[in-house]
């Protein structure tokens, strides 16, 4: 009895390790199984890009934008993009995720991975989990109605930017996403961004140029000269984006590899060529340069590179630069000037013009004899070019068509401006009964 009881002991005491080898592969993650097919390298390259494009949104933009508005108004606009960041971040775990890269057809995603409904252990082809990818495309859907909110600053209610961004996100920018990052229609027909000129900025900057005049002008534009209150702020916020551009481009990579770095050098000669060329307009016709002129410059390089940044060399970059500090500077006066439309901001002529002429330039610099990638096979330089402008002009379309749709039927609910009282008094106190700025 004893030889047999010693002998079971045995036994159990072998099957053990052997079961517990199976319980704990069972409720392990599915890329355990298969360690070889995640790249932790590009796992946390992809990681550390997220946070750098949230560090675009909070505080980035916040304080670019918030330097350039009254010193009453600082607050709404900061609370304008937290607000937002929320938003957008509920959105794309509720359904967001799932219309822009869910299967679907070849115009909209469907709803399978409504609440990430199976992207927990799942990988993203080839090499980073889903979960990863997921979250850095949230960060894209963060910033981009946040750019918006650069048209209309210090005169809209709190309400309506709430209101606008929940259904903005949804009519325009899950479709589009989907058309050109998630396998539509756009994708099939040859359309390349690699970063967000068409999907971010392109509809970003139609959208601001539609709101902004269906919002009306800020009260005295455009006779009296409304300066910014703080262009340290401004600058200090424009560091912060061009810092965290180099996840915003070189993160679409989905890699730590040759392309990423390629991406981000491009990012850099943009931005800088196109600060410069700002800088040298500006002082040649106003006599001086200033703080504001070269950040600006920056950014419009920065949104220009976007979509080109990793089909380009670095020579491609640098006319990119030219091209982006000479042709939103003049789009700036243009539509302020001319046409006196108060896009506050000037989100439309930096980043809605930046995007689409980035767009259009990399049919061009993606030439392998002008340094950069080359083509898909099948394509030439003239049908890229008939591609991106296709992309071009049907998210410009759509992006159009729905944001006046949207600001028509929030006139009609929550209306779109303050009163005339609350924007003299400013938004802050008004809106959120707070101030930026103690001046006891």
């Amino acid at each position: 009895m004893h030889d047999s009881v010693i002998a079971a002991r045995r036994r159990l005491a072998l099957l053990l390790p052997a079961a517990m080898t199976a319980v704990l592969a069972l409720s392990a993650p599915a890329w355990a199984a298969d360690s070889a097919v995640i790249d932790s390298g590009a796992t946390a390259w992809v990681l550390i890009a997220s946070a750098l494009v949230l560090f675009m949104t909070l505080p980035g933009l916040g304080l670019f934008y918030g330097g350039l508005v009254r010193a009453r108004n600082l607050l709404s606009v900061l609370m304008h993009c937290f607000a937002i960041c929320s938003i957008v971040s509920v959105i794309w775990l509720l359904y967001g995720y799932s219309l822009a890269f869910g299967s679907g057809s070849a115009l909209l995603g469907d709803l399978s991975k409504c609440f990430f409904n199976g992207v927990a252990h799942a990988v993203h082809p080839p090499h980073i989990p889903e979960y990863v990818f997921a979250l850095f495309q949230m960060t894209f859907a963060v910033i981009t109605p946040a750019l918006i909110v650069g048209a209309f600053p210090e005169r809209v209610r709190f309400s309506f930017v709430i209101g606008f961004t929940a259904l903005w996100v949804t009519i325009v920018y899950l479709p589009v996403a989907h058309w050109v990052w998630g396998g539509g229609w756009l994708a099939q027909r040859g359309v390349v961004d690699f970063a967000g000129g068409i999907v971010v900025h392109t509809t970003a900057g139609i959208a601001a140029l539609v709101a902004a005049i269906m919002v009306g002008a800020r009260r005295g534009f455009p006779h009296s000269l409304i300066p910014p209150h703080s262009p340290g702020l401004t600058m200090a916020g424009g560091c912060m984006l061009w810092f965290g551009w180099f996840g915003f481009n070189g993160g679409s990579a989905l890699a730590a590899n040759g392309t990423a770095a390629s991406a981000i050098l491009a990012t850099q000669f943009a931005a800088a060529t196109a600060s410069l060329t700002w800088m040298v307009i500006e002082w040649l016709r106003a006599g001086k340069p200033t703080s504001i002129g070269l950040v600006t410059g920056a950014i419009a390089g920065l949104a220009t590179i976007t979509p080109a940044s990793g089909y380009v060399g670095p020579v491609g970059a640098l006319v990119i630069g030219v091209v982006a500090g000479f042709v939103c500077f003049y789009v700036t006066g243009f539509v302020k000037q001319r046409l006196r439309i108060d896009d506050s901001l000037d989100v439309f002529a930096v980043h809605g013009v930046g995007g689409m002429v980035g767009s259009l330039l990399v049919a061009i610099l993606a030439a392998s004899a002008l340094g950069g990638v080359g083509y898909a096979p099948g394509m030439t330089m003239g049908r890229q070019l008939i591609a991106q402008a296709t992309g071009v002009g049907t998210a410009a379309a759509w992006s159009a068509v729905a944001t006046f749709i949207i600001v028509k039927l929030l006139a009609a609910t929550t209306g779109l401006r303050v009163s005339a009282d609350a924007e003299r008094e400013g938004l802050d106190l008004a809106a959120h009964g707070e101030r930026a700025y103690d001046h006891g």
